[in-house]
This record gives C-alpha cells, sequence and structure tokens, in this order.
C-alpha cells in the first residue's frame, strides 16, 4: 500500500535522522592524539612544544613536551570543557573548539594555551 502522504514522510525520517545525528555531540569525539602547542606564560613570554593526549572515556592524561622541560597530568573531559591537574596550585582549562583545536588558560587565567591537532 503506498502511504498518503510521502512528502511528509520524507521530511519526518528527515527530520529524525537530523535529530538522532545531533543526539551524538560533536563534544563526545575521544581527543586522544598530538597536538602542537602555542602558549604565553604569566610574565608575557611565549613558548611551544608538543602534546600527547589520551583520552580513555573522557579520562585525560596529558605529556607536554616544551624545550627541555616535560610535564605530565591528569584530569577529566566533560562535553567540551577538559580540566587537567598538573603538579601546579591551578589545573590547566581547556575547552575544545569545533576545529578540533583546545583553546585553555592556566596560572589562574593569567596563561594562556592553545592546542593544535
Amino acid at each position: 500500500m503506498k502511504h498518503p502522504f510521502p512528502a511528509r514522510r520524507a521530511l519526518l525520517c528527515g527530520l529524525a535522522a537530523a535529530l538522532m545525528a545531533a543526539a551524538v555531540p560533536v563534544s563526545a569525539q575521544d581527543i586522544s592524539g598530538s597536538y602542537r602547542a602555542e602558549g604565553r606564560n604569566p610574565d608575557g613570554s611565549s613558548y611551544s612544544g608538543t602534546v600527547q593526549i589520551r583520552d580513555s572515556g573522557g579520562v585525560i592524561e596529558m605529556q607536554w613536551q616544551v624545550g627541555t622541560q616535560t610535564y605530565a597530568g591528569s584530569g577529566t573531559r566533560n562535553g567540551d570543557v577538559v580540566w587537567v591537574n598538573w603538579g601546579d596550585t591551578y589545573p590547566v582549562v581547556y575547552v575544545r573548539m569545533p576545529s578540533g583545536e583546545l583553546h585553555g588558560t592556566w596560572s589562574n587565567g593569567r596563561a594562556l594555551e592553545r592546542l593544535i591537532p
């Protein structure tokens, strides 16, 4: 039997597919990988380096290499927000951008860091 409203059926199927796609947010994507770090220290000087991130279902492990210095930290991810304790008084707090970059602050907001995949 032919459906009496084929256009409505197609519209509803398309709407259902769009809603299902929206139900899996971009923020649920794993952020594991290698990143290039660009940052600004609290004194205004700049730095660059590399970062390795391991995301195990929202549990985050990070390793930074900045010049000859290495740093390690762990934290959590909730959607697009990542908190990483790395041994300082204040954590690094990143926000995942639509491009996949992570933009963050550390030193209680006095320093900035951008991680580029």
